[in-house]
């Protein structure tokens, strides 16, 4: 179902996940760190967030700031999330237990801001791609409105290639462009044969090009922020001001 935003056409990159957890904000802010550091100016944008904590600029998401400290963006937090809520739950829940729906106009209004600001945007949705918004929308009507090509963002382990070949197939249901997958946390000595050979397989059954296995670096953390030492150098080899140009 449209939401209808009217939102600008510019170039950029929409990263999802086959679900909540698996490393969205730490790969969308690599990317935008890879693309900053080739000279670009990266506009960085989560337009929803749950589980936000008060601060004296408002509610802010520990993932907005990451992202913003990615790009070295000198947007306002509340642009990069125009729309944020305390409740750590799917959107649909957060803004019922706040009783404050979704603005989809604050939504429209930051992301005109950050196109006018940027070369290219990389925006980061919120847990997987049928994850709720409204009764009507769900995270997947939220991306068409984008009209970006997608990242998908998946983890390594057991049950992974069922979970990406399910988002794949959303995805390409709403006719949108699939950039790849990125495989993350992948540990190798601890993988198992189902984690081995999960990427081989994902490609084969849908014909989406696995972008990266980026590894497990322990020194990541979101919230300090810091990328640690091996996650921006995994995704280097990837070609992303070209996978970022429209349909």
């Amino acid at each position: 179902m449209p939401i209808n935003l009217n939102l600008p056409k510019a170039a950029g990159l929409f990263v999802t996940g086959t679900d909540t957890g698996v490393g969205k904000t730490l790969i969308a802010g690599a990317i935008a760190r890879i693309l900053t550091e080739q000279g670009l100016k990266v506009g960085v944008f989560k337009p929803i967030a749950t589980g936000c904590h008060r601060s004296w600029e408002g509610l802010v998401s520990h993932d907005t700031e990451f992202l913003a400290h990615c790009a070295n963006s000198n947007l306002s937090l509340s642009t990069i999330t125009p729309v944020g809520y305390v409740t750590p739950a799917a959107p649909i829940v957060s803004a019922a237990q706040e009783a404050r729906p979704i603005n989809f106009d604050k939504i429209a209004a930051a992301y005109k801001d950050i196109c006018q600001n940027s070369d290219l945007s990389i925006v980061e949705g919120i847990g997987g791609v049928r994850v709720p918004l409204t009764a009507e929308f769900d995270l997947l009507d939220l991306a068409v409105e984008f009209a970006l090509p997608v990242v998908i963002v998946a983890r390594p382990n057991l049950g992974t290639i069922n979970h990406t070949l399910m988002t794949i197939d959303c995805i390409r249901a709403a006719e949108l462009k699939i950039a790849g997958v990125v495989i993350n946390n992948y540990s190798a000595s601890e993988a198992t044969v189902a984690e081995n050979t999960a990427p081989e397989v994902i490609t084969q059954c849908s014909g989406v090009n696995i972008l990266s296995i980026v590894p497990f670096d322990e020194a990541v953390d979101i919230e300090e922020p810091n990328p640690g030492e091996m996650i921006v150098p995994s995704l280097m080899d990837c070609d992303w001001p070209k996978l970022a140009q429209r349909q």
